[in-house]
């Protein structure tokens, strides 16, 4: 594991004019969830982003569910190097229905890992974070001087969205504010404080407001927007709360003249829920590592920096660390598993294409059988990896040893596996996956469950025919 203290010995001087760094994520949005990929959703302001800034239109995921994909993002690692595989526990889903004992799972980041944040605020970066964290007890200890609303919690518990709150990391602010103030409210009137503070000093702004994880909670001064229309009025409110909370954001660095000094990088932390909106034409939502749980709405604006347009690279969540540390002309020393995207932001011609990788020890219940759009109703995913590498798709599960293989380009719902009938293609991409595992050291469950009943899963499978 990485050791902190070397690391930040070995820091090179900061350059002069460090760029701010405002980093949203967005919790549980699909990538058709967003106005500039489906016009039913009402999101102005990333529209103008899309429009101003450069759209990624093959990003993904580190994982396909919240604390690990965080986790990878956070320390610039595949999962299997920190072991956050999911939230909570291995053992999800009955036990009768798995036939293998899942890898043990981590709940929190490692504290030995040092984080962006930690790397940001050692180069010189003021830091804040603002609203779900769900990767360690409390982001302060992580390398956030400010921190509003962030711990272990994964949804907006202890009293959801609106206050007041009684108990938890919001129950502070419930007799600071009036009833019913949504709590992306305050996230953002502290981000604006915070910009306006250090608008002279280099600022890292993670904005990570759990909007739209559920519950599903309409929001009074949207909702009307869409009554009537054969949508979840209420999901498609929360998600234009989510749109006017960066719209502030936004407005507040050209207030202070910081707009052409800010890298603005705006994501979601998986693929959105399947059963609550379709992420057709791709498959599945999140928890499945079908092109539906792990391929998200990502973009970058910098204007004057940025060449705007759409970007047809494939890159991942786990770029964020290290181009976050280039851009902030930080120099670091540990290995990173991601890739600098500045090359792609500058319209740069040195670019080399990086196959992507996903591993899943373990298991995840189903939400909503069939709706779930899962390889089987009973789970959204078992133990398996996959990969991606230009146009092809790869997964294993290995219950079953069971390998299939997709064309993204001509197959983008994953419904047709060529495996059988690209056999070379398949191995090829199998030996590649096989030598990335070793490579990291992802661990593969063999041990067989002695709880498994093969007559019980078969008659839960039934049951949705």
């Amino acid at each position: 594991m990485l050791n902190k203290f070397l690391f930040l010995l070995v820091f090179a001087t900061t350059v002069q004019g460090q760029p701010n760094i405002l980093y949203i994520n967005a919790d549980d949005l699909g990538v058709m969830d967003v106005g500039y990929n489906n016009p039913t959703f009402r999101t102005p302001h990333l529209d103008r982003l899309a429009r101003e800034g450069l759209v990624f239109e093959n990003a993904y995921a580190p994982a396909a569910n919240c604390a690990p994909s965080r986790a990878c993002v956070h320390s610039g690692l595949w999962g299997s190097r920190h072991g956050v595989y999911t939230v909570g526990s291995s053992y999800r889903g009955k036990s009768e229905y798995r036939k293998l004992i899942p890898i043990n799972n981590r709940i929190h980041l490692p504290k030995e890992v040092l984080t962006m944040a930690e790397a940001l605020r050692g180069g010189g970066y003021r830091t804040i974070h603002l609203g779900k964290y769900h990767i360690g007890e409390d982001p302060l200890e992580d390398g956030f001087e400010v921190n509003v609303g962030g711990d272990y919690t994964g949804g907006p518990k202890d009293g959801g969205y609106f206050s007041p709150w009684r108990g938890g990391s919001m129950e502070a602010w419930s007799d600071t504010v009036p009833a019913k103030t949504h709590r992306i409210d305050i996230y953002t009137a502290e981000a604006v404080k915070f910009i306006e503070t250090y608008r002279d000093e280099p600022m890292f702004v993670h904005f990570s407001p759990y909007l739209v994880h559920g519950p599903i909670t309409a929001v009074p001064e949207y909702v009307e927007n869409f009554r009537g229309l054969d949508l979840n009025p209420a999901y498609y409110s929360m998600v234009e709360k989510l749109d006017a909370a960066i719209g502030r954001l936004l407005q507040a660095l050209e207030d202070q003249g910081l707009s052409e000094k800010t890298l603005v990088v705006f994501c979601s932390d998986n693929g959105g829920i399947a059963a609550v909106n379709s992420q057709a034409p791709w498959r599945a939502g999140k928890g499945s590592y079908y092109e539906g749980g792990v391929r998200e709405p990502m973009l970058m604006y910098w204007p004057g920096t940025i060449v705007a347009g759409r970007c047809e690279a494939v890159v991942n969540g786990l770029d964020f660390y290290p181009t976050f540390m280039e851009v902030a002309g930080i120099k670091y020393s540990n290995e990173l598993d991601g890739v600098s995207l500045v090359s792609l932001m500058k319209e740069e011609a040195n670019w080399e294409p990086v196959p992507q990788y996903w591993h899943f020890p373990i298991y995840l219940q189903a939400y909503n059988g069939t709706k779930d759009q899962a390889r089987d109703p009973l789970f959204r995913t078992r133990p398996g990896s996959a990969m991606r590498s230009g146009n092809w798709k790869l997964h294993e599960y290995f219950e079953e040893d069971a390998i299939e293989l997709y064309d993204i380009s001509k197959d983008p719902g994953e419904m047709q596996n060529i495996a059988g009938v690209f056999p070379k293609k398949a191995a090829e991409m199998h030996h590649m996956l096989c030598s990335w595992r070793d490579r990291i050291g992802a661990p593969v469950p063999k041990q067989k469950n002695p709880k498994y009943n093969f007559e019980l899963e078969k008659k839960a499978l039934a049951a949705f025919e």
